[in-house]
């Protein structure tokens, strides 16, 4: 087994450019793009799960060379010769290995979101997902965004899986066989099954109280179902483990209302919780006979969890263990025991064909222009030449909005939330899959005109005001951004007790729940006790990421003239709500409402920067 740092290094590209005369100029060069492999093995018990969440279309990995995106390069086919091995290792260990997702397998890259006019988003890259051999999934919220979406799950993709894939408070309604609409569950509520080695297992599938989605789709509030009559039926009887997976948050949600119920009727019984939408690396223990795992996002993160059962007579503790394994084909040879000339197999091998060819299908390599530079979300400063936030509204937009536009003389003041980007933009080719995967969202900009240029600076500072809702708000919201962010944060400030080197890989440093950031609502665990995951998680040590805040609204360039000027205020669609409601604050001498505010210009949201880059990328 090979062990060197840079057995499988990615050339670095990194440039030299003029600072000038602004302060905020980012002199920072990236690290050699270099793969660092595991630091041990893994932790075998009776039962293994592999774990994968939030995995949003990134099929084909992450294919840049700037660190740390090499980290998670791995594909699905590769994850697939990955879980076919540990299958056969589990097999000589004679011991139970189950793969589980925990949703939102839509919307994130043009594997999902780049399919032609008429299309539904994820039906193609589904297909492949569908190939690997999950033994339970649960939906997540971004199946429940549109109908069509669900439908599609529904009828095309959640049957291949027979009973397994979950969805205990998500309903759909179709008709019925004499066409009256009836709500069903999109997949089933609950899953009793046997594992290989013959121990019994009952799992729920949760997604949190979601409230944005489609007219046709349910959402049932968990306090609500755990009082169902079903729900009581299914965790009536005492299995080997439960085992629940859900589109929730380990930490900040409703998890402890699952938990302690199952506690009144099974106070000793292991209890396996997978969750899933915050995006992060995360772990806790409720008690001392179970484990909450949470495995990142976008294919960057394998969770690993293994535990040795016991008879359930007594009460001592469970041991347990965790892992976070970065998605790269180091990584799944270090803990197969392989080497790349015997690795893949050939339905691995299919599957990255496969999806490779459906890229060339939706024309993903549809090139824009060179990028000069990266241009990150959070490791550079906004505002900065290397902020992604500074490329998108103070370059991109403006430009883009100025196009044909009979407005375009007349100045203007532009905002647009933070979250409306999705991804870090890195140097080299630009094409129509990056710009799905860093600016997704096709949000119409609207504009009130004679906005007094006083009044629209003001407008933006009360926007970023700290907001009063209160992490569970937030969460409901949907908010991920949010927490992600909070939690690069948390990151950023670990000490790992190593000097930083040319050797070193950046990537996450995870801490679990021990930061304070990470709070759970004391009435929710009424018969739980929050605790850290013992040891170190990690699978692969990493130097922090660099982290740098940014607010929730930005804006273009300031206009060159004086505060009294009227200037069209300028903003993207979902921004327009807070800032009618701002401006009737700040304000006295007019009420504005939604009629007030009217198209500005044809190009959407997540055109601006290929129009941008075509223009300045050469």
């Amino acid at each position: 087994m090979k062990t060197a740092a840079v057995l499988y290094s990615l050339s670095a590209i990194s440039a030299v450019y003029a600072c000038g005369g602004d302060p905020t100029h980012s002199h920072r060069r990236r690290a050699p793009a270099v793969i660092t492999p595991p630091s041990r093995p893994l932790e075998w018990g009776d039962i293994n799960i592999i774990h994968t969440t939030d995995t949003h279309g990134w099929l084909l990995g992450h294919q840049k060379k700037s660190a740390p995106e090499p980290n998670y390069s791995g594909t699905l086919g590769d994850f697939s010769s990955f879980v076919t091995h540990m299958k056969d290792v589990a097999l000589k260990k004679d011991v139970d290995l189950l793969l589980v997702d925990t949703g939102d397998l839509h919307d994130g890259t043009g594997l999902t979101d780049g399919y032609p006019a008429g299309g539904t988003d994820a039906h193609d890259s589904d297909k492949f997902f569908a190939q690997l051999p999950y033994d339970l999934l649960a939906i997540g919220n971004h199946e429940l965004y549109h109908y069509e979406d669900t439908l599609d799950m529904y009828k095309n993709f959640i049957p291949k899986f027979k009973g397994r894939y979950l969805s205990s408070n998500a309903n759909i309604t179709i008709p019925d066989s004499g066409g009256k609409p009836i709500s069903v569950p999109v997949g089933n509520r609950y899953a009793k099954f046997k594992t290989r080695k013959g121990r019994k297992v009952t799992s729920l599938g949760v997604i949190f109280d979601f409230t944005d989605n489609d007219k046709g789709t349910t959402v049932q509030k968990v306090q609500d179902m755990v009082k169902e009559k079903w729900f009581l039926n299914a965790i009536k009887d005492e299995p080997d483990l439960f085992l629940l997976a859900g589109h929730m948050p380990v930490q900040r949600n409703d998890w402890p209302l699952v938990f302690n119920a199952i506690r009144k009727i099974h106070p000793l019984t292991p209890i396996v919780i997978l969750g899933g939408h915050s995006h992060v690396r995360d772990c806790t223990q409720l008690d001392d006979r179970s484990m909450s795992l949470e495995s990142g996002r976008y294919m960057e993160t394998v969770g690993w969890l293994s535990t040795k059962l016991d008879d359930n007579k007594t009460k001592k503790k469970i041991d347990f263990s965790r892992r976070y394994l970065d998605a790269n084909r180091i990584t799944y040879e270090y803990h197969t025991g392989l080497k790349q000339t015997n690795f893949d197999t050939s339905l691995g091998k299919s599957i990255t064909v496969g999806l490779l060819a459906l890229a060339k299908k939706f024309n993903l390599g549809y090139f824009y222009g060179t990028a000069p530079r990266d241009y990150t979300l959070t490791q550079d400063p906004y505002p900065s030449t290397g902020s992604a936030l500074s490329l998108f509204i103070a370059n991109a937009v403006p430009y883009a909005l100025a196009q044909n536009n009979p407005r375009a003389k007349i100045p203007n003041f532009i905002i647009a939330n933070s979250g409306s980007q999705r991804f870090d933009i890195y140097s080299g080719s630009f094409t129509k899959n990056d710009l799905l995967t860093a600016s997704p969202y096709d949000d119409p900009f609207l504009y009130i005109p004679d906005i007094p240029f006083s009044l629209a600076k003001e407008v933006l500072a009360a926007l970023n005001k700290p907001s009063v809702k209160s992490d569970r708000a937030e969460l409901a919201s949907g908010s991920v951004n949010k927490i992600y962010t909070e939690w690069l944060r948390d990151m950023s400030k670990v000490k790992t007790g190593k000097k930083k080197g040319a050797s070193d890989t950046l990537g996450y440093v995870t801490r679990d729940v021990s930061l304070p950031c990470y709070l759970v609502f004391k009435a929710l665990t009424e018969l739980a006790t929050i605790k850290s995951c013992p040891g170190d998680g990690d699978d692969t040590p990493h130097t922090p990421l660099p982290y740098f805040p940014v607010p929730e609204y930005i804006s273009s360039k300031p206009p060159k003239v004086s505060d009294k000027t009227p200037v069209d205020l300028v903003f993207a669609n979902i921004a327009k709500k807070p800032i009618i409601a701002n401006l009737n604050l700040l304000q006295k001498v007019k009420v504005y409402t939604p009629l007030d505010a009217q198209k500005y210009s044809p190009v959407l949201l997540n055109e601006a920067i290929g129009i941008y880059a075509k223009a300045e990328w050469k």
